[in-house]
């Protein structure tokens, strides 16, 4: 059980900050959004902060428990880019990504939420599956 206490907790700040953000400036917190937001020069003070708390989380979390945790990506950098580009062009596609839809969307009931989140995890269980398949 210890073994998903991380998670657990990182997803309950993840629900915490996307309410507050919504309760307090009326805003969903879709990263995607954000930073196309940032990146076309609006509102650039709140964007900003945002994607610098994203930021600061991973020295955050060095500085309170001493070293980073271990992850390993078995992608070279290629396939690492090609599918973050593939990610940003669906989620302007979709009109939001994984937190706008699956975290707040799903929240408020949106039927356009629940036909992304149904997208993009039917797509994720597919792509992960046939990668399975021809390794």
């Amino acid at each position: 059980m210890s073994a998903y206490w991380p998670s657990l907790i990182g997803g309950m700040l993840l629900g915490l900050s996307a309410v507050a953000l919504l309760l307090l400036d009326g805003r969903i917190a879709g990263i995607s959004g954000i930073v196309g937001r940032l990146l076309g020069g609006g509102q650039i003070p709140l964007n900003a902060a945002f994607v610098i708390g994203l930021l600061s989380g991973p020295p955050l979390y060095r500085l309170a428990f001493g070293s980073f945790p271990d992850v390993t990506i078995a992608a070279s950098w290629p396939v690492i880019l090609v599918a973050g580009f593939a990610v940003g062009i669906g989620t302007r596609l979709g009109s939001g990504c994984t937190s706008g839809h699956g975290i707040l969307g799903l929240a408020r009931f949106s039927k356009r939420s629940f036909a992304a989140t149904a997208t993009f995890l039917s797509a994720g269980m597919t792509v992960a599956t046939l990668m399975e398949l021809l390794r």
